[in-house]
Formats: C-alpha cells, sequence, structure tokens
C-alpha cells in the first residue's frame, strides 16, 4: 500500500537507521525528516506537521523520554509516536505506554514489521479524519 504522503519525523542518532529507515519509508511513499537529537526533533515538530514520529529513547541532548514529555506538556496536538529502541525493559515499556506512544519496538527489528505498524497506525488516523 502507497501511503498518502503522510510525514514522518525520524529521530534517530545512528547514521546507519536512519539511511535504513528513510530509503525504506520513502520506498513505499512516505515523506520523511530526520532529527539527530532530542532538541533538534522539538524543535522541528513546533515547525512542522508530521503524522507520525520515530523516536528513538537513547538521544544526545534531551532523551526521547524528554521529548515526549516535553511534547505532552507543550503540544495541543502531537503526532502518533512509535518508540524505536535497543531497550527492551518493561519498566520503559510500560512508560511508553503511559506517555501515549502508540507502539515500542525494539532493536533490532524487520522493515516489513516496522512498516506494517506504521501502515496500520497510519490508516487509523486517516480514518479519524476521513
Amino acid at each position: 500500500m502507497v501511503a498518502t504522503m503522510s510525514q514522518i519525523l525520524i529521530v534517530e542518532d545512528e547514521p546507519r537507521i536512519v539511511s535504513f529507515l528513510e530509503k525504506g519509508l520513502r520506498k513505499h511513499g512516505y515523506e520523511t525528516a530526520v532529527a539527530m537529537d532530542g532538541e533538534e526533533a522539538l524543535r522541528m515538530i513546533q515547525k512542522g506537521i508530521f503524522d507520525l514520529l520515530l523516536l528513538d529513547l537513547g538521544l544526545p541532548l534531551k532523551d526521547g523520554w524528554t521529548v515526549l514529555r516535553e511534547l505532552r506538556q507543550t503540544q495541543d496536538k502531537i503526532p502518533e509516536v512509535i518508540i524505536l529502541t535497543a531497550r527492551a525493559d518493561d519498566h520503559d515499556h510500560v512508560q511508553g505506554i503511559q506517555l501515549g506512544v502508540r507502539d515500542y519496538i525494539t532493536k533490532p527489528f524487520r522493515f516489513n514489521d516496522l512498516l506494517g505498524r506504521v501502515e496500520a497506525i497510519l490508516q487509523a488516523q486517516n480514518s479519524l479524519h476521513a
């Protein structure tokens, strides 16, 4: 399925993962932008309109948890969030759910699994706005 130009912000500091995600998502019709640290992510979210964030937790300057908390406190409408992290701890997963993330995926991951989750979230989002 090809996306209808959904905007995805990739918040990740590992260049190989960023490249992998950008290539795969663009191939499937998504527009992507990249933030390499938490502060840049917050600035980009305030300026742009994104449908979905792919958010790493271990970021420089402000970690993913700080980004989520600040978004919840300062933004009226925030994008859907999928956490992509190497942290597999149950506590982190529960904290993500409590902060309203839609999904929590641990690295390493299969791109097709991620793509299926992205498509499901964005389809549900589009059907709410239709």
